[in-house]
Formats: C-alpha cells, sequence, structure tokens
C-alpha cells in the first residue's frame, strides 16, 4: 500500500451507514470519524471478532456502537419477529448509561425500530420483567445483572444473540467478574460475533480473549496512549498548598481559564475542601462523589455536558486498584473485593466516564503513577478536539512529575518540554495569595464532614428509593427536614468580588472582570432643606405624618 493511499481517510458516509443512523451522527456534531471508528467499524460490519485496543478519549464506544446499529436495522428489514440480538457489557453502572446515552443519540432518527434498555438502571423488578418481555433489540449491563436476569428466566437469547460486546475488558477481572463472564457464556450460542474493547492489552485482556474471541482481528493502532502535543498541551506550575489555592482562585476569577474545566484531587475530603474553599469566592463548582448512587453522578456529568457547571472537581481513587500500587497479592485481592462490593464495581472518574467537550484538566493534586495521569488527561482532547492539562507541582510531586515526563518523552522531539512551565508570577497576584490563605485556613476538618454529611441528606430526598420509606414513616422524614442548619464555612459576602486595584497592570486588559461602579456620594439635607423641599412641612407641622417634630 502506498503512502498515498494510507493517507486516505474513510468518511462516515462512505461506510454505507443507514441515513438514519448518519443524521444521528450528524446531530451529535461528528464531523469525521476518528481513528479507531476508521478502522473498526468497516470490520465490525464485515461480521469479523474483533480486538479493539485504543486510548481513552479515541471514540470506542461509537466505533462498536455504530456497526451494532446498523446490523440491527439490516436483520429488521427481513426479521419476523422482535428478538433481543446484542448484549453489551461493561463494568459499571456509569458506563452502562455512557452507552445506553450514546446509542439512544445515535438511534433518535429511527423512532421505535431500535430499542436499548440498560439493566443496571434502578427499575422495580416487576417492571423490569415485563420490559425484558418485550425483547428489546439491545440490552447494557454489568455482567452481574444480566446473569441474575438470565438465571431468573426473564431473557433467553440463546437462539438469538448476533453480537456480545465487552467494553473496557481491562477492568472485567479486575472488579470480579472473571466467573460472571464464564457463566454468562452458557447462555449465549456457540456462534456469534465478538467485540473486545479496551484501553490496555494487558494480562487479563488477553485471557478474556481466550475465552470471548474466535479468530478475532486485533486492531492495535500504533497512535500514541493520549492525544499529540498538537492537539493536548501540558503545562505545570511548581507551588505548594497555599500558594496552589491562589493560583486556581486567581486563575477562575480573573477567568484566565477557558471553557469546562476538570479539577482533580487525590481524595473525595480534597474535593469538599477545594469546593468550600472556591464557594467563598463565589465560584460555582459541583462534585463528583463515588459514595453517592451511579444515577446520581450520572445526572451530576449530564449536567456539567449540557453547561450547567463549569467546572467540576472530581478524584479518581482507580489507582487504590492498581496491581503496582500494592504488591502483597491477598491484600490486594482482599482490598478489590470490599471495593467492588462498596462500590458496585465503580470506575474512578478518570477512567471510562464521557465528558464532553472539555477544555482544560486541572491537576490540583498531581496523579499518583503515570497511568493515572493519562487517564485523566484523557478527559480532554477527546476525537479531534483540543485541551490542555495543568498540573499544580509541590517539591514532594516533583518526582512523580518526573516519572511522566520520562514516559511520554519518546512522543516529542528531542529538546521539546514535555511539560511546559506555565508562566505565572506569583508576585503579581500577592493581594489573591492573602485572600487565599485565609480562605483556605477557614476549611476546616469539620466543616468538609458536615458537608459531606449535608450533601447526603439532600440526596436522600431525591432519592427514588427512599420514597416509599418516607411515605411510611412520615416523621423520619420531618425529623430529618427539620435538621440543624450545617454552617460548614461562614462565606463572607465581599470576597466574591475582585476589586481592580488588586488586578495586576499586566492582566487588566485579558480578564472579564466587571469592577462595580461606586455609588456617588450625596449629601445628607439638613432640617432646614428638608423643610423647604418639602410643601407638607410648614412651622414645625409636618401634616404628611400627622405629628409633631
Amino acid at each position: 500500500m502506498s503512502d498515498k493511499d494510507e493517507k486516505k481517510s474513510l468518511n462516515f458516509h462512505q461506510m454505507e451507514l443507514d441515513d438514519r443512523i448518519l443524521k444521528g451522527i450528524a446531530k451529535l456534531g461528528w464531523l469525521c470519524p476518528t481513528l479507531i471508528q476508521e478502522k473498526a467499524i468497516p470490520l465490525l460490519l464485515e461480521g469479523k471478532d474483533v480486538l479493539v485496543r485504543a486510548r481513552t478519549g479515541s471514540g470506542k464506544t461509537a466505533a462498536f456502537s455504530i456497526p451494532v446499529i446498523q446490523k440491527i436495522l439490516n436483520y429488521k428489514q427481513d426479521a419476523k419477529e422482535q428478538q433481543t440480538t446484542v448484549v453489551i457489557l461493561a463494568p459499571s453502572k456509569d458506563l452502562c448509561h455512557q452507552i445506553a446515552k450514546v446509542i439512544e443519540d445515535l438511534t433518535i432518527k429511527c423512532g421505535r425500530l431500535v430499542r436499548c434498555v440498560d439493566l443496571s438502571t434502578k427499575v422495580d423488578k416487576v417492571a423490569l420483567k415485563h420490559i425484558l418481555a418485550e425483547r428489546p433489540d439491545i440490552v447494557v449491563s454489568t455482567p452481574a445483572k444480566l446473569v441474575a436476569q438470565l438465571q431468573e428466566g426473564n431473557i433467553s437469547v440463546k437462539d438469538s444473540l448476533q453480537t456480545l460486546v465487552v467494553d473496557e475488558a481491562d477492568l472485567m477481572f479486575t472488579f470480579g467478574f472473571e466467573n460472571d463472564l464464564k457463566t454468562v457464556l452458557d447462555y449465549f450460542p456457540s456462534v456469534h460475533q465478538s467485540i473486545l474493547a479496551s484501553a490496555t492489552l494487558e494480562k487479563d485482556v488477553m485471557e478474556l480473549k481466550k475465552i470471548i474471541l474466535h479468530n478475532p482481528v486485533i486492531l492495535k493502532l500504533e497512535e500514541p496512549e493520549m492525544a499529540p502535543a498538537s492537539q493536548l498541551a501540558h503545562y505545570h506550575i511548581l507551588a505548594e498548598e497555599i500558594e496552589k489555592a491562589a493560583v486556581l482562585y486567581t486563575l477562575f476569577k480573573l477567568q484566565l481559564v477557558k471553557g469546562k474545566s476538570i479539577i482533580f484531587v487525590n481524595s473525595i475530603d480534597r474535593c469538599y475542601r477545594l469546593k468550600l474553599f472556591l464557594e467563598q469566592f463565589s465560584i460555582r463548582s459541583c462534585i463528583l462523589n463515588s459514595e453517592l448512587p451511579a444515577k446520581i453522578r450520572c445526572h451530576t456529568v449530564n449536567q456539567f455536558n449540557q453547561g450547567l457547571y463549569d467546572i467540576i472537581i472530581a478524584s479518581d481513587e482507580l489507582h487504590v486498584l492498581d496491581p503496582s500500587v500494592n504488591e502483597k497479592k491477598g491484600q490486594k485481592k482482599k482490598m478489590i473485593k470490599q471495593i467492588a462490593k462498596q462500590v458496585e464495581s465503580e470506575a474512578g472518574v478518570s477512567r471510562g466516564i464521557d465528558f464532553q467537550f472539555v477544555s482544560n484538566v486541572i491537576n490540583f493534586d498531581f496523579p499518583k503513577d503515570v497511568n493515572a495521569y493519562i487517564h485523566r488527561a484523557g478527559r480532554t482532547a477527546r476525537g479531534n478536539n483540543t485541551g490542555s492539562v495543568l498540573s499544580l507541582v509541590s517539591i514532594e510531586e516533583k518526582e512523580a512529575m518526573e516519572a511522566v515526563e520520562d514516559h511520554l518523552r519518546p512522543g516529542y522531539e528531542e529538546g521539546d518540554q514535555v511539560l511546559k512551565s506555565y508562566h505565572f508570577k506569583m508576585e503579581e497576584v500577592e493581594p489573591f495569595r492573602y485572600r487565599a490563605r485565609d480562605a483556605w485556613r477557614a476549611v476546616t476538618k469539620f466543616s468538609i464532614r458536615e458537608a459531606r454529611i449535608k450533601e447526603i441528606k439532600t440526596e436522600m430526598f431525591n432519592s427514588e428509593k427512599l420514597k416509599s420509606f418516607f411515605e411510611e414513616n412520615p416523621r423520619d422524614l420531618q425529623a430529618l427536614r427539620h435538621d440543624r442548619t450545617l454552617h460548614t464555612v461562614k462565606v463572607q459576602e465581599h470576597l466574591g468580588d475582585v476589586p481592580e486595584y488588586i488586578v495586576p497592570d499586566s492582566l487588566k486588559h485579558v480578564t472579564g472582570i466587571a469592577t462595580r461602579r461606586k455609588k456617588a456620594y450625596v449629601p445628607k439635607k439638613r432640617k432646614s432643606d428638608r423643610k423647604a423641599d418639602n410643601p407638607l412641612m410648614v412651622e414645625g407641622i409636618d401634616y404628611g405624618k400627622q405629628r409633631r417634630v
């Protein structure tokens, strides 16, 4: 094949896709396929088993969703009865919701012709049984949920299944789904198309390949682990704790950071500390808390994607599942089981969740290892979009930053700096640092704990699961409603404004701060002046108020 042929890219309309799918793609604003979509879609339309390996944010979900929908439309042209022909498995509820949403968006012009059910959604058992009895075309689920429905006899695909998709395959074994996957295969026909999608090709993925795939095409694209330098810029600022807070406050308050931003920290407590800090300056943000139900987290992400928030604060605790973090086998297994049981196999925020049109990733806490950095950076510059990563690095974190630079250096030309220094003159924003220091110290452990409790109580009111309980126990709801108000951190109103005199001269022309005009001073009138102005006041008697002066 010549270089000229290799450079020719295949567009969506050249893939022999149904017009209804093309309309859905156009509505999503996808102008052209990503590299993985361009290579995978034609292979999957041919019916081949494929192992897709591509970096986070490369468009893997659409790469298998589009051919799956096309095959359903083709099948339905001659189908005599409704059948479930596609099963898509993912390791977490969040990813299931995300996949179902992508399919919903792609089939928006198909009407009721393509029906998709997400088993990970909280639905009444009786209602779910009726939904599955209608034999939806696509079933999206975690392995454990699907096993439960298959064993209860609510769904049967032994004679109808045509395609099996396993997304984020490298997390399946890590989260303890090995036995569930093997059980699921017993309920499937021996002949069907299988697709594995993964960000890595680790040992677990290769074991899964032996179980599920038959003579597969391994699509391992020669691409970097993250977007190239032309698409994704990396910066760093050397700063300690208080200085980090001052930098963040300055960047957002002076609107030096444009577009949607995700701020990463290393724990849930740090999420709340940062949110309470920003609140004092009237900077709105939301937290993606892994302690809350998946439905609430997905709702938070959807609101962020819709533009209700410009800043989201998240922690990626996935590194606790990394084998390199904990070498003790028994301890590692025990820990994984506990976490899988607690969070029902939920992945960390830095992995898999679909944040749309994120312009900036800010590492307030530098990630623990190289993989965590790569997955965080994968939240921006997704598809063909551009983005930037700004890392605030303390002296203790400098070694981790150097490890990231060494890992990414092969993708850069010799002499180029990987994580460029972001020129930020701390001395020019000294007044901001004074404010930031006081606000940071105002956030105590007690206020963080109270904030977490307050959010949990708020979500309890919104939880559908607890509605029936409160209907039967109204006194409990009344007691919860009348609980004391949580004063977490005292907010001083003047901190929400930025006086013009503290803005550096070099930044006044680029900031979007609108300074508040001072009210003109109007001297108070003397009594004699008021008498002359008021026609009702004659000889000391105010007839307007009917009283003596």
